[in-house]
């Protein structure tokens, strides 16, 4: 590209970044109204609460809806470093703030002839279409760590390991990221990272891992692939309800352990497709470790018994570490992930009332979201095992003499 050129597509890019984050700014902070519930109650309340909590120096032990980490803790308490801001916006600042910095990491990552903008494009444009969750949540600054740890994984292993520690004692899902990584230095300085701040927070703060309950306990939430069995079966005399649980919109009732169960299933055995394509792979490339991070967390997301809005912020973000690589070859399922933002905007918030109800709408909205995650995800997944996995060819044979010839005596 044209030095003139390539100026002037990172000023369409940043410029649309600054429309598209001003505008999801001005949402969160009720400027502009969005349609359907409010997305900020969690931070406003939820998180609100939390903080009066930890700021004590102890978890909510008793809050079964504080389902994180232990460093989750530092996320809660972050608008503190805003003193000067009320607590709910100076989090929708520091949350924009994590975006800004994640495009600056993609946008470094996209240095060098091997590498492409088309990550940063991706980011750019995928959080948008999931509307203002995504300042609601501290999903997208996990997810900033999260992108800064594939990206270093090509040549800082170390730093890669850390960061992908630090980023699973925020939200776990970051430790699917190390199956994807093959220098054992890293393993050691995620293992040595992970235990210290984990027994940093055990030592200093009662409560670290009383998370592990809760998240155990959960059931089966209307978002979910499996939820789709009860939206259907509610129309043919199921008699289960929908009610918020484990601070959640579940399905309880007949059988909802049955789907739960089966959802853990799955995600076994998609941790189990994956170690196997661990053992089998033999061809490596640099963007190898961004790839098969984005297919983990596509399926792990798909099997989960819960997918929520802002899980699609992760896909997202693994997606444009991948799309970073120009040999990649991931863009067909990161462009089924985009299609699914505008989707999952949809079923929520704006029509989360027809998905509670179990309407027409609201299972077409769900079927269509959750059918593009799944056909990403195969996608995804084929594409990795036939990039890295050697196929085994059939070495042709030369046929030895016939029975005829081997019993007939020479002359």
């Amino acid at each position: 590209m044209e030095p003139t050129a390539a100026r002037g597509s990172l000023a369409g890019l940043l410029g649309i970044w600054g429309v598209t984050r001003a505008a999801l700014l001005l949402c969160v902070l009720k400027v502009l109204v969005f349609p359907g519930p409010d997305v900020t109650s969690d931070v406003s309340v939820i998180y609100r609460g939390w903080y009066d909590v930890l700021v004590t120096g102890t978890f909510p032990q008793d809050d079964v809806t504080w389902q994180y980490p232990p460093a989750a803790a530092l996320a809660v308490l972050s608008p503190a470093v805003l003193p000067f801001l009320e607590y709910a916006t100076a989090f929708f600042v520091l949350a924009l703030a994590a975006d800004a910095v994640t495009l600056a990491l993609l946008l470094r990552g996209a240095r060098g002839a091997d590498r492409s903008r088309r990550g940063a494009w991706m980011w750019v444009a995928g959080v948008p279409l999931l509307g203002p969750t995504v300042y609601a949540r501290y999903d997208v600054m996990v997810t900033a760590v999260a992108v800064a740890g594939l990206l270093a994984a090509v040549r800082h292993p170390r730093l890669a390991g850390a960061l992908m520690a630090f980023g699973a004692l925020l939200k776990v899902w970051p430790a699917l990221l190390l199956l994807a990584v093959r220098r054992r230095s890293a393993w050691v300085s995620a293992a040595v990272t992970g235990v210290a701040v984990a027994g940093l927070f055990a030592v200093l703060m009662p409560g670290a891992f009383a998370f592990l309950g809760f998240q155990r306990d959960r059931g089966t939430e209307v978002e979910s692939l499996g939820s789709l069995v009860f939206h259907v079966a509610r129309h043919h005399g199921w008699e289960g309800k929908v009610l918020l649980n484990y601070g959640s919109v579940e399905f309880l009732g007949p059988y909802v352990s049955w789907v739960s169960a089966g959802a853990l299933f799955l995600t076994g055995a998609a941790l189990a497709w994956l170690v196997l394509w661990r053992l089998m792979a033999t061809r490596f490339a640099p963007h190898t470790a961004a790839d098969a991070a984005f297919t983990a967390v596509l399926l792990f997301t798909v099997t989960s018994r819960v997918i929520s809005p802002q899980y699609m912020v992760w896909l997202v973000g693994t997606a444009a570490v991948s799309l970073c690589f120009r040999e990649s070859r991931m863009g067909r399922p990161a462009a089924l992930v985009l299609v699914a933002c505008p989707v999952t905007t949809l079923e929520f918030p704006v029509w989360f009332g027809h998905v509670v109800a179990s309407d027409a709408l609201g299972v077409t909205l769900l079927a269509v979201r959750n059918g593009l995650l799944v056909t990403a995800s195969l996608l995804a997944a084929r594409t990795l095992w036939c990039t890295t996995v050697p196929t085994r060819r059939r070495i042709p044979t030369t046929p030895g003499p016939s029975w005829a010839e081997r019993t007939t005596v020479s002359p």
